[in-house]
């Protein structure tokens, strides 16, 4: 249909060619448009573009073009002619009408889309990068070891904005922890993703969570590239056969073992401890219990230059093995399953300055174990007991009498059972005595 205009008392009709330039018309309202939505300058509504546009079609059309006049009755084209640039129009207009509802569709995107940019406008996108790291730094899940997941940072702050993404994969801090697992799912995936978060990490110390249940030779080809890089380490042996092989690994310094039960160490295990790095300082194996013969498979070597070990040990002949085993032990931390009738060797060890300790006594009486008895620990600072039942109190006074220089800290946690006297001594002897009460037990023995 065509579009109608009243000028000076006349009905004047627009001719097709003119329905046409109104068409390229809306075309350039619609660059208008998007043009004004990305340099940000103020926008008009789109009903007023289009008005103000087909007005001056209207007004261009009534001075330049002839006008037919509908009252005077003046010369009128053949029928057949009209009714051609009817159906002409009547397309045009369709047309138009059809790109009108486009660019009001449009136009509602290009508001949605300025809204979000807005919103992400906000004074901390224009956060110098240095303070945008150090907020990523505090988003950060609090775990030792960052699981690959997109719901969670890091990744999850890769997925907010152009500018956020720049900033994230460009932050090597962000990448440094990761908990890897050989899944039954697709590992062409899982691999590249790791691979990904790997070489993020530019050339910062990697803290590294591996959890396998057949063999480790994908993970071991996966982490060759940076095997330089691993300073910390955690295995998790989950129904696993074949050991770790960790000698290459030259920056590894900590070192943590687990098994899927609490038992003495797997077969694997015990093969995956037969050559450590030479770097290596710490070991946890808090969760696996050693008898002496299972220390005794271990090579001295290996063990020589630890200096922290958390360990679980099967008889006090264990515990002296590790002292032997370990002669640059600094700390140890250990619970133990003990045997009265043991009789262990003497040993002294000069460089222990921390000794905690938690254990059972497989025996029906409170018979001193003789613990304190067969070790010297002449440069011990801190003793921590927790756990032990009856205290050897008369064996562990003459245990600090013969220590070169005195306990500077002495702890009695929960499960250790003390007289109030011998408690009073330990006041006098040591400058820092705490006793930490468990209110659901009662740590007091009677007196004799």
């Amino acid at each position: 249909m065509a579009r109608d205009a009243t000028v000076g008392g006349t009905l004047a009709l627009f001719p097709p060619s003119n329905l046409y330039l109104q068409h390229l018309n809306l075309l350039h309202i619609d660059m208008q448009t998007f043009d004004s939505a990305t340099t940000g300058e103020p926008q008009k509504p789109l009903y007023v573009i289009i008005s103000e546009n087909l007005d001056l079609e209207t007004v261009t059309s009534s001075v330049d073009l002839p006008l037919v006049s509908a009252t005077t009755g003046g010369p009128r084209k053949p029928s057949d002619v009209v009714i051609g640039e009817d159906l002409g129009l009547e397309i045009v207009s369709n047309s138009v009408r059809c790109r009108q509802l486009q660019l009001v569709e449009n136009k509602a995107d290009v508001v949605q889309s300025n809204t979000l940019r807005g919103n992400f406008s906000s004074p901390i996108c224009r956060l110098p990068t240095e303070i945008l790291s150090e907020i990523f730094l505090y988003c950060l899940p609090e775990d030792e070891h960052w699981v690959y997941a997109s719901r969670l940072a890091p990744l999850l702050l890769t997925r907010i904005c152009r500018q956020w993404r720049e900033v994230a994969v460009g932050l090597p801090r962000l990448w440094c922890r990761l908990q890897l697992e050989l899944c039954p799912n697709p590992w062409q995936d899982r691999a590249f993703g790791y691979d990904s978060w790997l070489k993020r990490s530019a050339a910062c110390p990697l803290s590294l969570r591996l959890t396998c249940r057949t063999d480790w030779s994908k993970l071991c080809s996966l982490l060759q590239p940076y095997i330089q890089q691993i300073s910390s380490l955690s295995l998790d042996f989950v129904s696993c056969d074949s050991p770790f092989v960790m000698e290459d690994f030259h920056a590894l310094k900590e070192l943590t073992i687990h098994q899927d039960v609490r038992d003495h160490p797997a077969r694997a295990v015990k093969r995956s401890l037969s050559k450590l790095p030479v770097n290596l300082r710490r070991i946890n194996m808090q969760h696996l219990w050693f008898d002496c013969n299972q220390l005794g498979c271990l090579t001295a070597s290996a063990w020589a230059c630890l200096t922290h070990l958390e360990i679980g040990i099967d008889g006090l002949n264990a515990f002296t093995r590790i002292l032997r085993l370990c002669p640059d032990l600094s700390s140890l931390k250990m619970i133990g399953i003990f045997y009265t009738i043991e009789t262990p060797e003497l040993v002294t060890h000069t460089n222990l300055q921390s000794l905690s300790m938690s254990w059972s006594v497989l025996s029906n009486t409170d018979e001193d174990i003789g613990l304190f008895e067969v070790i010297t620990l002449p440069n011990l600072r801190v003793l921590e007991a927790r756990d032990t039942g009856r205290w050897p109190h008369a064996s562990c006074m003459e245990f600090l009498m013969r220590s070169e220089r005195p306990l500077e800290r002495l702890i009695f946690d929960r499960g250790v059972w003390t007289t109030e006297r011998e408690r009073a001594e330990y006041a006098t002897l040591v400058p820092s005595f705490e006793l930490i009460a468990d209110p659901a037990s009662d740590f007091n023995v009677d007196e004799e």
